[in-house]
């Protein structure tokens, strides 16, 4: 168990250590070494603001909206979410200036687009600097299928029977575009806008793909971007989230409404479009760097670690053979699919408490007690409910005319190892040949 979380963790400021698949063309260490030297704004995945007041071991102070001021008075209690920080309060990093505490982009950003959401301040007096170690989700499968394997007796009959038949089904109907994935990330290229075009096609019927699509784009703008505004951020030592959620936006419809990235499928003319919409000069190379760039992440984060990647194949393999060579694969398909049973309100405490708890038991055992998104050092960072060694303060928060924030009226509460429920409006998804899908997990437990 421990050993999953810490593969899932990313510490920026030291090399790259995860074991990985053997044939691939470039290590995590080559991909780190070009990332950091190679774009323009490279040097912030070591030295960014977040990662340095980690390492002071000073007081932080973050920012967090929230729509239920009330509740938390009332109750006395500060619930976290799950999402890409497991079971934390989310929130943005604060920076302490003579003019009061100015808002990390991320979170001037939130601030802008969620009016109606109350503003809070949190300071949060850590016991010891603090490990920049952060959480990537997309390493998460071999957590999310552990999970299931444990828990899956308190479905009823029918929910593993659809998720017996839809899994395989998946399988069956993305692995050509898997294999491919694979033999790009072996060093066999193909052409990019080819790739890409698959690869939008597969999200249809792989979810998990729009994630690994999405934050290999929000990468690549981050990263490479040099306009004023994103200069701006990396002078203040912060990487430019306008840019995805601009790109986010302007791909899928209603994505300000519930931020789905099953939904995120832009074929290559499309996706060409919307990033010479955000910044001209990214668009000619922005389809090779997601066939080379996802080609890899996917080959990292979907097989186990044992596996030789020029010798697996997807097609004509069966979920049970697939369980021990992609177990990364299967706990991301088995987590969404999940997500989308009818019963998933009365399931979610079950299935992410799980998660968060082990997650809470791991950051406290390491010193951690703010994590952070560790897919990049981005600015999304949140509180650890549990760690017993810190103390956190609470705070509404007024604005100035600047944006700057100013604690107002301190806030009452405790935080709960509870999670804020979830909630997203139920969507028919269609089984690709379902009728011809194999039982085949029904004998994992």
């Amino acid at each position: 168990m421990r050993d999953e979380w810490e593969h899932a963790h990313t510490d920026y400021t030291k090399p790259a250590h995860r074991r990985m698949p053997a044939s691939l063309a470039e290590s995590e260490s080559d991909w780190r070494r070009h990332l950091e030297t190679s774009t323009p704004n490279g040097w912030l995945i070591r030295n960014n603001a977040m990662t340095e007041a980690l390492h002071s071991g000073k007081p932080m102070y973050l920012l967090h909206t929230t729509r239920n001021l009330d509740a938390i008075r009332t109750s006395g209690e500060l619930h976290v979410s799950t999402g890409c920080l497991v079971g934390a309060l989310y929130c943005s990093p604060l920076t302490s200036q003579r003019e009061g505490l100015r808002p990390h982009n991320l979170g001037a950003y939130l601030l802008r687009t969620k009016p109606s959401h109350t503003p809070m301040i949190l300071e949060v007096t850590p016991d010891a600097p603090i490990p920049a170690k952060g959480v990537d989700y997309l390493h998460l499968g071999p957590v999310h299928l552990r999970t299931y394997q444990r828990y899956r007796s308190f479905l009823t009959p029918a929910e593993t029977d659809q998720l017996d038949r839809a899994v395989p089904a998946r399988l069956r109907a993305a692995a050509r575009f898997l294999d491919l994935a694979l033999r790009n990330a072996t060093g066999r290229a193909t052409p990019a806008p080819a790739f890409v075009d698959r690869l939008a096609a597969a999200v249809h019927h792989m979810p998990f793909l729009g994630y690994l699509y999405f934050e290999v784009l929000s990468e690549y703008l981050m990263l490479h971007s040099t306009t004023a505004e994103t200069k701006t951020c990396a002078h203040a030592g912060e990487l430019n989230n306008r840019l995805y959620k601009r790109l986010a936006f302007a791909a899928v419809d209603g994505m300000d409404q519930l931020f789905d990235l099953a939904r995120f499928h832009p074929r290559h003319h499309r996706l060409v479009e919307l990033v010479g919409g955000i910044e001209p000069e990214l668009a000619p190379g922005v389809a090779e760097y997601v066939r080379r760039r996802l080609s890899h992440l996917f080959a990292l984060t979907a097989l186990d670690a044992s596996q030789d990647a020029a010798a697996v194949t997807f097609q004509g393999a069966s979920a049970g053979l697939l369980l021990k060579t992609a177990p990364g694969l299967i706990g991301q398909m088995i987590f969404r699919e999940i997500r989308y049973l009818p019963r998933y309100p009365q399931l979610y405490h079950l299935f992410e408490k799980a998660k968060a708890l082990e997650a809470w038991e791991y950051w406290t055992s390491e010193g951690i007690p703010t994590p952070f998104n560790g897919v990049l050092p981005k600015g999304e960072i949140g509180i650890n409910p549990v760690y017993p060694r810190s103390t956190v303060r609470a705070w509404t928060a007024d604005l100035d005319s600047k944006g700057y924030a100013h604690p107002a009226g301190e806030v009452t509460a405790a935080f709960a190892p509870h999670l804020a429920t979830w909630w997203a409006p139920p969507r028919q998804r269609q089984l690709p040949n379902a009728a011809r899908a194999e039982p085949a997990l029904k004998a994992v437990s």
